[in-house]
């Protein structure tokens, strides 16, 4: 068997995220050396046209020695978004009914100067 296989068979802890098409699973694995880390896999689901579908897994690998750092950086990636755009989500639900008024044109912007000057006096 593969060290990597031998690797994946230790699971010690895990937590799963479900969020609409991708789900998260967070695990806390265990090395041949009785050593821990973790796994983050993000598996999202593709449907196709006739109604199969497939999923497609991205896996990180967090090391203990990088936990401080990541969790530093993860703290201030998701404070900058929170703080500069607020925690309203923008979907793609909201971009499939934008189409459906829209189209797949821009819709048309109308500012002051698409408006004849009118004089009240001419009235």
């Amino acid at each position: 068997m593969r060290e990597h296989d031998m690797l994946e068979k230790e699971e010690i802890f895990s937590k799963v995220l479900r969020a609409g098409r991708r789900t998260y699973f967070f695990d806390v694995r265990a090395t041949k050396a009785d050593d821990y880390y973790i796994t983050i896999t993000e598996s999202k689901k593709f449907t196709e046209e006739d109604g199969s579908f497939h999923f497609k897994k991205h896996k990180i690998y967090l090391y203990k020695e990088d936990f401080v750092a990541f969790k530093e950086i993860l703290d201030e990636m998701t404070g900058y978004v929170l703080s500069n755009k607020g925690e309203e989500v923008i979907s793609e639900r909201h971009q499939k009914d934008f189409r459906k008024l829209f189209g797949d044109k821009e819709p048309e912007v109308v500012t002051t100067e698409s408006f004849t000057d009118i004089n009240f006096d001419d009235i």
